[in-house]
């Protein structure tokens, strides 16, 4: 099936037309902290530049490492925040904060971005519309939000979904159906009225996976009935089939994707570990970028990709370069975000100023801003109050949407 019919069949079964499709996310999660140096801000031939070169892009004037050929031909369809900073340098407590849009409490667990966004657009799909590929240690989660919202996790898309198909058929699985739902409803007697759906999802887990075990729509998880071609545009790893299988599941009708890849700590050996990573990030955002440009998705679709810190200036005895939330680097593009648009500057000589680190920025973003940049972005009112469980007032967002990188 098309692109185009994809598009019109679910339209057709959501009730919602072409013109008012709604928007999705995809987070290329690039875990363990990429350098800014070595990929979207060089500053080649500087005391911190390390041994990258910076090349021209596809948007006059702005540079970026020559790690990234590809996706500096495919810069002028989004923008470039350059001056992204937050308060934690651990990178458990950073990825919670960049996930999240706040810093870890102890009193409950923050939604992330896809949460928050099944949870304001409620739709009806047979398979998740949240899902994480690759996860490794982080997946999205629902927090207070409910684990209803918590990410599908799946692994290398050359591999299909696992537990799709039932171990026995016929007369036997439908036994085994009936004696689940008999001890469902034993389990359900005086119990709390929310129980299934807000804490154990016993039941609610299993009609969705027996939902998904017939849909059609699980053909969107399967890469391998794409062109060689194409899957040689995204490359051969599990990341480039991810961002293959997400533009796929975009078309389905999922509203969020993340695909990680991680192994960007580089305390040693800084620019064969960042040059390697970017060896299999160039070719799977380029190709990720053209095929949403392609199938005209990128307008209602917003990719993000970076993580959670970046990367000292300074380069340490082991030739590596050590956590650094003071200044890093995210790529946004689609659902109104400028294209060709750069925000914020990193110094090329940081007087690296331990009590007033902000010093070397220009234009300082914090994650809070970030994150409600980017629900702004998919038409989610950042600024708004949810309940938690307890009845504590919280709002999506603490921070402010950076206007200057998106269309009035």
């Amino acid at each position: 099936m098309s692109a185009l019919a994809q598009r019109l069949a679910w339209a057709e079964q959501s009730g919602v037309t072409e013109s008012g499709r709604p928007k999705s996310v995809i987070l290329l999660w690039l875990e363990g902290g990429p350098s800014q140096l070595e990929t979207f801000d060089p500053h080649a031939g500087t005391s911190i530049g390390g041994d990258v070169a910076a090349i021209g892009t596809s948007v006059a004037g702005l540079e970026v490492a020559d790690t990234l050929p590809q996706v500096a031909e495919r810069m002028h369809l989004g923008s470039l925040v350059r001056s992204v900073t937050g308060k934690e340098g651990d990178h458990e407590r950073a990825i919670y904060n960049v996930k999240t849009g706040y810093r870890p409490d102890p009193t409950l667990v923050h939604p992330s971005i896809g949460a928050i966004l099944c949870h304001e657009f409620p739709e009806s799909l047979e398979i998740p519309r949240h899902i994480s590929i690759s996860p490794q240690n982080s997946p999205g989660r629902g927090g207070y939000l409910g684990p209803t919202y918590d990410a599908f996790k799946i692994d290398d898309p050359k591999s299909p979904v696992p537990d799709l198909k039932a171990s026995v058929q016929g007369d036997r699985q439908q036994r085994r159906l009936q004696d689940l739902e008999w001890i469902e409803s034993r389990f359900r007697r005086g119990r709390l009225r929310d129980l299934d759906q807000n804490r154990t999802l016993h039941e609610t887990s299993t009609q969705a996976a027996l939902r998904m075990m017939t849909s059609e729509q699980v053909k969107a998880f399967d890469v391998s009935n794409e062109p060689q071609q194409v899957l040689d545009r995204f490359g051969d790893s599990a990341f480039g089939r991810g961002c293959l299988a997400a533009t796929r599941l975009i078309q389905a009708g999922v509203r969020c994707v993340e695909v990680t890849l991680g192994g960007w700590d580089s305390h040693i050996t800084n620019h064969s570990l960042q040059s390697a990573r970017c060896e299999i990030l160039d070719p799977a955002l380029a190709a990720l970028l053209d095929r949403l440009e392609e199938e005209d998705l990128l307008a209602t679709t917003l990719v993000v990709c970076g993580g959670e810190f970046g990367r000292t200036p300074q380069i340490n005895p082991a030739e590596g370069r050590d956590h650094w939330p003071h200044g890093f680097s995210t790529f946004l593009a689609g659902c109104g975000i400028r294209r060709g648009g750069v925000f914020g500057a990193t110094s090329p000589t940081p007087k690296l100023d331990s009590e007033n680190p902000l010093v070397d920025l220009q234009n300082p973003v914090t994650v809070a801003d970030l994150h409600a940049t980017i629900l702004s972005a998919v038409g989610v009112p950042y600024d708004e109050e949810l309940a938690t469980p307890i009845g504590r007032p919280l709002k999506r967002s603490e921070g402010s949407p950076i206007v200057q990188i998106m269309d009035s």
